[in-house]
């Protein structure tokens, strides 16, 4: 199966939260581990909505300074959709990976599943993902693996 068919384009607004203090490099991608990345992996982790934003920080609570919520403008092209069947079928990846708990598992030195799962879809070119919403279904979330090149642009709106 072509799994270019499955290359989806995004463009709009979506959401970030970040710590004021870090403002200047709100578009520079996470600075820890994430779902989807080590901590050595630029990503750029964004929701559909503000409460896809406040769904997500569910799981950071703890560890974060009072965070705020900045809009950024997203046009980017080869992201793939993780609520989408029959893509998850033709780029051989199982959902279950993706949606694996992966906190514990770093902090105990492993390698989650979902970072597997960025790997298989850079091997296969796309720049990203669509995430569904654990905490919240129906919201949904947005991760760029690579956003500074011709295929993926960024900017916050003021």
């Amino acid at each position: 199966m072509d799994i270019t068919r499955f290359h989806n384009r995004i463009n709009g607004v979506f959401y970030r939260a970040i710590d004021p203090a870090y403002r200047a490099l709100a578009l520079s991608g996470s600075r820890a581990a994430g779902r989807y990345s080590g901590p050595d992996q630029p990503t750029l982790y964004l929701s559909s909505s503000p409460e896809g934003v406040d769904a997500a920080m569910r799981a950071h609570r703890d560890n974060r300074a009072s965070l705020e919520i900045i809009n950024v403008r997203v046009v980017a092209e080869k992201i793939f959709d993780l609520r989408d069947a029959q893509a998850l079928l033709a780029a051989g990846i199982d959902v279950h990976d993706a949606v694996a708990p992966w906190q514990e598992i770093v902090n105990e030195g492993g390698i989650p599943r979902s970072w597997k799962v960025r790997e298989r879809l850079e091997s296969l070119g796309f720049n990203g993902l669509i995430d569904p919403s654990r905490k919240a279904p129906g919201l949904w979330h947005l991760v760029l693996f690579s956003w500074e090149n011709s295929q993926a642009q960024v900017s916050i709106i003021e």
